[in-house]
């Protein structure tokens, strides 16, 4: 049974950090990117960061330098490191395995997300 299961959200200060994880099982975690996307109030899921299965990352031009992604391979685990939140990182965060597929479609799993609200 495939499952992704973020942890790590809450409330935060301005200024503050957060460190979200996502524990992955029931797949092969080394063949998958890993993302994290997050959803604000009102607003349409949107893409933040992404790691491949070569440890490259990738981010959205609005959490360069304050988000850091990283995995461990080992543990079947993602990480997001939030740094500098501001109340626009508000949002549910959703942790997102993609592998694409030579000839068939792609296929992607989802967690449930995690809340991050940032407020002082």
């Amino acid at each position: 049974q495939v499952q992704l299961v973020e942890s790590g959200g809450g409330l935060v200060q301005p200024g503050g950090s957060l460190r979200l994880s996502c524990a992955a099982s029931g797949f092969t975690f080394s063949l998958f990117s890993m993302s994290w996307y997050r959803q604000a109030p009102g607003k349409e899921r949107e893409l933040v960061a992404t790691i491949t299965t070569g440890d490259l990352t990738n981010y959205t031009d609005a959490v360069k330098g304050r988000f850091a992604s990283s995995r461990d391979n080992e543990k079947n685990m993602v990480y997001l490191q939030m740094n500098s939140l501001t109340p626009e990182d508000t949002a549910v965060f959703f942790c997102n395995a993609h592998r694409i597929r030579c000839y068939l479609p792609p296929i992607d799993y989802w967690g449930q997300g995690t809340q991050v609200t940032v407020s002082a």
